[in-house]
């Protein structure tokens, strides 16, 4: 392995779309939604161990989080855990994350990652990273890893293809549109030219650098100049200063939309956000009458299209039901038609939060 390779996985999520299954508490990268015995976070750093060296795995979380994630990866040193002061979005975090890479190793090249992936053929996978790593070691660029979307999908962000970089599967990011209304996403789909953006992206110390300088350039210069040649203990000291001045922004459109030389590559390992029901139901192999059960005990009888997700002990019989989710955890049961449930999943989690507080949420 490659001892200049290191990964940030970002953790800090509530992923309040998944709901009731995914709790403030206990969010859907710490579930095992499938039943394989391992969580989210614990299959992507299972996933990123076979590439590059555990010590070199960092993980970006939320200081509620913190037992949690001690718990579920008790193998990662303690000093590769990084806690979010305050919630900025995932771009000063990964910024801070950075930051404390470079101390250790200058030469880092840096993978950024959800911890909520779904990944369908793990060596492609493998394979397709460590092309990018090779490819970001030798430029200084910033990479992003793009898949080709198998349907029309609204909830995930869309990054149209450029001119290619060489003789390679990189393009340059002519565009990037997030969540597009669902008439759009077919016309990106149809036309061949876009891909879904993954938010997996990779760069070198001196690629996001050059980035950060862009974004937060009244913040970053407050560090020392433009150098960035920073101890570890300058590090904690500017973070504890500074880090809720940084603005509120998200690392994929921060960096897709506002830094230069940023690329594409067209990836093949198959590929599944798992942040909502229909992205779930999407990626799932369905049985009969098009139903995911998510590791549940059912007895289904005329129902169809449906995803059903239960606690262990719980049997459910289910008759009628057309194109619903049906999710139980805890104290909350939750019975929405599918489609596009994102909005109602949200709008039902504020109601529910005015009206009990956070007992349910």
């Amino acid at each position: 392995m490659n001892n200049n390779n290191y990964c940030v996985i970002l953790a800090g999520g509530r992923g309040r779309r998944l709901w009731p299954c995914s709790r403030d508490k206990y969010p859907k990268q710490f579930v095992d939604l499938f039943g394989t015995g391992r969580t989210q976070i614990q299959t992507t750093f299972d996933r990123f161990c076979k590439i590059m060296p555990k010590e070199n795995i960092f993980i970006c979380t939320n200081t509620d989080y913190a037992a949690l994630v001690k718990e579920q990866l008790p193998e990662l040193p303690s000093d590769n855990i990084i806690y979010e002061p305050v919630n900025r979005g995932t771009a000063p975090c990964v910024a801070w994350a950075v930051m404390k890479i470079n101390v250790r190793n200058a030469d880092a090249c840096v993978t950024i990652s959800p911890s909520d992936e779904l990944v369908l053929n793990e060596q492609a996978f493998i394979s397709n990273v460590s092309n990018a790593l090779d490819t970001i070691a030798a430029n200084d660029i910033m990479l992003v890893m793009g898949v080709p979307p198998t349907r029309p999908e609204p909830g995930y962000g869309y990054i149209q293809l450029g001119a290619q970089y060489g003789d390679s599967e990189i393009y340059k990011v002519q565009s990037f549109t997030e969540k597009p209304e669902r008439e759009f996403a077919k016309m990106f789909m149809d036309s061949g030219e876009f891909y879904w953006n993954t938010g997996m992206m990779l760069g070198n110390i001196r690629a996001f650098r050059k980035c950060f300088r862009q974004l937060f350039p009244n913040t970053i210069a407050m560090l020392s100049g433009i150098n960035l040649d920073y101890t570890a203990e300058d590090v904690v000291k500017f973070i504890g200063e500074n880090y809720n001045i940084y603005p509120n922004l998200s690392i994929d459109n921060g960096i897709l939309e506002h830094c230069s030389d940023v690329y594409v590559m067209r990836c093949d390992f198959g590929w599944a956000d798992l942040g909502t029901w229909h992205a779930i139901y999407e990626c799932q192999s369905h049985s009969e009458g098009d139903n995911v059960v998510l590791d549940s005990e059912v007895i289904l009888e005329d129902c169809k299209n449906s995803v059903i997700k239960l606690p262990k002990g719980k049997l459910a019989v289910i008759n009628g039901l057309d194109g619903y989710i049906v999710a139980e955890k805890d104290n909350v049961l939750f019975i929405c038609k599918k489609g596009d449930s994102s909005a109602l999943v949200r709008k039902y989690v504020n109601e529910v939060k005015m009206k009990y507080g956070d007992e349910f949420v």
